[in-house]
């Protein structure tokens, strides 16, 4: 036991406290290895929407502790302050929640599944990867992405947006008493998007939180708050926020709060504009607030509502609903209440429908405690076999030849990749596409292309997931389960995989990526070299002039400034000696895969000097 806490070792307290989940509410249960807190099955349940969310554990009650009749149907859990694994959530989705049947039948009487994912990368990266397994797989599901959060506002979160922070145990709330009342995916799906849509938020904080099993930052450094200090619009993860502000007393430091949350000429930060006849408000204990002190926060957030704005909220929830570990701060939250133009019940009627959840104020139920359901699901959790063949198929033996020559190219471009992300990154793009395409190369070996794309594509999808990590890894991981889910829905369009039903395969496959990330051409990614190609495949319908479009893209972020990724971390004008290492590592591919030979880039040579790289 340490003097910070009373388990230290942070892999122990992730996991005995799922497991304290199924301690205290008996209706659900837990699936250990991957992590995921589920409602047991229960005979003679009727299809409905099925609930999932999730994110890095230190937020608790949320999200395991939401997961209930009239709330979440699974909550899966990553380490602390880490994203769960898109393998996770994918079992979480395909074996521990109802779902339609993977007929490819999208009706909205099927059931389905909603996954509710707040705004940040990791979280929407891994989950992205799994709703798109589980697409490629047939199943219906949708995903939304909560973010709330006006601490950061228009300026400083530019593409990646606002971050999902207390507000969403609302979207919760609302979207699963939509489905445990029948209401169709397409309807739930909605009412969600909605939900967030009207939602702003703000935190702040005394202190920073500490995680267990990490050393104390230093006394001296910026990370600490000084006595009398506090920081407004900090994250749930630590980050900082707008201002960081001295000798702030309650009355005033609410004032601020809300003067962000609903000052419509703060062209930063007004995300929605605020209805005074219906609003909840959620005032949400980051952890370390007494009880006390978080109600005479209430009644001041309350009083200035009123006597500022002239809003008397329809519905005040107080309480600890999404915390950021000990956190000594406190978050508001305000709904503005809207037409769901759905007939039947409004957002406040959703609000209060019953639900059985111990991290919501509604207590598990007599019948819940004496029925003594010892039901679990023990479906294998594991990825599934092969899938079956779409009829659409290619020449194997020289698609086999194509594809290999195109890995080749990738795991001899390495050296140039690892310059570059030398350069610009943390250094290890180049090995880990050369990882990738070794074991691929692999895979091939023992099982060679059947000829049915659809087959082909699938078969190499659980061999990317397994070998390549990092944002890159996700990004393709997305990309090509999307691209199964593509080709098979243009099967019976064509028998053969001519360059026209690959263009069209690939166009899907881009707009889906794009629902996962803002990165865009011009933004300095793997995404300048991946668009021309498949615009002048399209356009075209020759693989060699497409492969030549990546390259010359690729060759032409060099100089471009980067809008995302670690570069924008880093900084400097590295950017402007080298192309992007993603780009230049993906053209390879394309080179390889049209059977054109790639010279050295006359980068290397120029940039690398007489100093070396290490001076650049």
């Amino acid at each position: 036991m340490s003097a910070k806490h009373f388990i230290n070792d942070p892999t122990h307290l992730v996991n005995a406290a799922l497991q304290a989940a199924t301690l205290t509410n008996p209706g659900v249960a837990l699936d250990a290895a991957n992590k995921i807190v589920y409602r047991r099955p229960r005979r003679g349940q009727q299809s409905r929407v099925s609930i999932i969310s999730g994110g890095g554990s230190g937020h608790e009650p949320s999200f395991a502790a939401m997961v209930g009749p009239g709330l979440l149907d699974a909550a899966v859990a990553g380490t602390i302050f880490a994203s769960p694994s898109a393998e996770q959530v994918r079992a979480a989705i395909m074996a521990r929640v109802d779902h339609n049947e993977p007929t490819g039948n999208h009706d909205s009487s099927s059931g389905g599944v909603l996954v509710t994912v707040m705004n940040y990368t990791g979280d929407v990266l891994n989950f992205g990867v799994a709703v798109e397994k589980a697409r490629a797989a047939g199943v219906n599901v949708e995903m939304v992405i909560v973010g709330d959060d006006v601490g950061v506002g228009r300026a400083k979160a530019g593409k990646v947006g606002r971050r999902g922070i207390a507000g969403t145990v609302l979207v919760h709330k609302i979207s699963g008493a939509l489905a445990a009342q029948g209401r169709s995916l397409q309807e739930v799906a909605k009412v969600a998007k909605l939900t967030a849509a009207n939602l702003v938020s703000v935190g702040a904080s005394l202190d920073h939180v500490h995680v267990p099993g990490r050393a104390p930052p230093d006394v001296n450094s910026a990370e600490i708050l000084r006595a009398g200090e506090v920081e407004i619009g900090m994250g749930i993860h630590n980050e900082p926020g707008s201002s960081r502000e001295t000798a702030v007393e309650l009355p005033e430091l609410v004032h601020k709060m809300l003067a962000q949350l609903l000052d419509k000429d703060d062209e930063d930060r007004a995300f929605v504009t605020v209805n005074s006849n219906e609003v909840v408000l959620l005032v949400n204990n980051l952890g370390s607030v007494s009880v006390l002190e978080l109600g005479g926060v209430v009644t001041e957030v309350v009083t200035q509502l009123d006597k500022g704005y002239s809003i008397r909220p329809v519905r005040i929830l107080s309480g600890t609903y999404m915390t950021s570990l000990n956190g000594l701060g406190f978050s508001i939250s305000l709904l503005n209440v809207v037409n769901t133009d759905i007939g039947g019940p409004s957002m406040v009627d959703l609000l209060d429908y019953p639900c059985e959840a111990t991290g919501w104020s509604s207590p598990i139920s007599k019948l819940t405690w004496e029925e003594k359901n010892s039901a679990t699901r023990e479906q294998d959790a594991t990825v599934e076999g092969d899938v079956g063949g779409s009829g659409l198929v290619m020449d194997m033996h020289s698609a086999q030849g194509a594809v290999t020559n195109a890995l080749e190219a990738v795991i001899a471009v390495e050296p140039e990749v690892t310059r570059f992300d030398t350069v610009v990154g943390d250094g290890d793009c180049g090995i880990g596409l050369k990882r990738g395409a070794e074991a691929i190369l692999k895979h091939l070996a023992s099982k060679p292309l059947c000829g049915d794309v659809v087959v082909d594509v699938a078969r190499v999808v659980p061999v990317v997931e397994t070998e390549m990590d990092g944002t890159s890894g996700a990004l393709y991981a997305i990309f090509l389960n999307s691209l199964v889910a593509a080709l098979r829905s243009l099967q019976g369009t064509s028998f053969e995989a001519t360059p026209k039903v690959w263009s069209a395969a690939l166009k899907k496959s881009c707009d889906s990526l794009s629902k996962y990330t803002p990165a865009r051409p011009g933004d300095r990614t793997l995404i300048d070299a991946l668009y021309p190609f498949v615009d002048i495949l399209e356009t075209t319908g020759d693989v060699k002039k497409a492969a030549e479009a990546a390259q010359s893209a690729a060759e032409g972020t060099k100089g471009m400034k980067a809008s995302l990724g670690r570069t924008v971390y880093i900084g400097g004008s590295g950017f402007e000696q080298v192309p992007d290492p993603g780009a230049w590592g993906l053209a390879a591919f394309f080179l390889g895969l049209a059977g054109i030979s790639k010279k050295k880039s006359e980068d290397v040579e120029e940039t690398k000097g007489e100093e070396g790289w290490e001076t650049i």
